[in-house]
């Protein structure tokens, strides 16, 4: 399922969601410019849980933000960035632009931690937007459970483009993400699921918290 917009309008402008795709974008055109070394960048700046203990607890608040800024593909880029634009725009809009920029934060740094604690011998980097975008999702799901969002779905060879409740299309994404770690226990995974399912719980967990009442 790609979802392509939903039906809530945002009352002003997204600059923390803009600028945040901005930085990724940014980064990630830096890590293409590297070729064969963009791996080196991934190691040195994304988590790798074996090593997280090595590092001061500063050090490790600095890795487990760089992590969340860096990308292993253009698919992995751009699906990220694009959930990011459908979806982050409301959440800022209704938690506020300081307050949704912690938010993101805290939700990628929990989603990360959720990641390391499964797995703390890895010695795989874990990089990308997901966990602090899975966030974003939980948050508005509740925020906004009622909202439609039109979803291009393509089978097989035909493309439907049809509205589902924000309720059935994030409902069915966090299932899929716990299908897909449960089936992927056993072998190695290039996908971190845990960290998408810590980070869409922490969202709806926390954003009732962070939200601005006073509009």
């Amino acid at each position: 399922m790609i979802p392509l917009k939903d039906n809530i309008p945002s009352r002003r402008f997204p600059i923390v969601t803009v600028l945040i795709i901005l930085l990724n974008t940014t980064v990630w055109l830096y890590e293409v410019s590297l070729g064969p070394y963009m791996d080196n960048l991934i190691f040195a700046l994304g988590v790798t849980p074996a090593e997280l203990n090595h590092y001061s607890l500063g050090g490790q608040l600095i890795l487990l933000t760089t992590a969340m800024f860096l990308h292993g593909s253009w698919l992995h880029f751009l699906g990220n960035m694009l959930y990011l634009w459908i979806f982050g725009d409301n959440v800022e809009d209704r938690l506020g632009r300081p307050r949704f920029l912690l938010f993101y934060l805290l939700t990628g740094y929990i989603a990360t931690l959720a990641h390391v604690m499964s797995d703390p011998s890895s010695t795989s980097p874990l990089i990308g937007a997901s966990g602090a975008i899975a966030g974003v999702l939980g948050g508005y799901l509740i925020l906004f459970p009622h909202a439609r969002v039109l979803t291009l779905i393509p089978i097989f060879i035909f493309i439907q483009i049809i509205h589902i409740p924000a309720l059935y299309f994030l409902g069915l994404w966090f299932l899929l993400q716990i299908f897909s770690q449960t089936f992927n226990m056993q072998g190695v995974q290039s996908v971190a699921f845990l960290a998408h399912i810590g980070g869409f719980v922490a969202g709806a967990l926390l954003v009732k918290l962070f939200q601005k009442y006073r509009y």
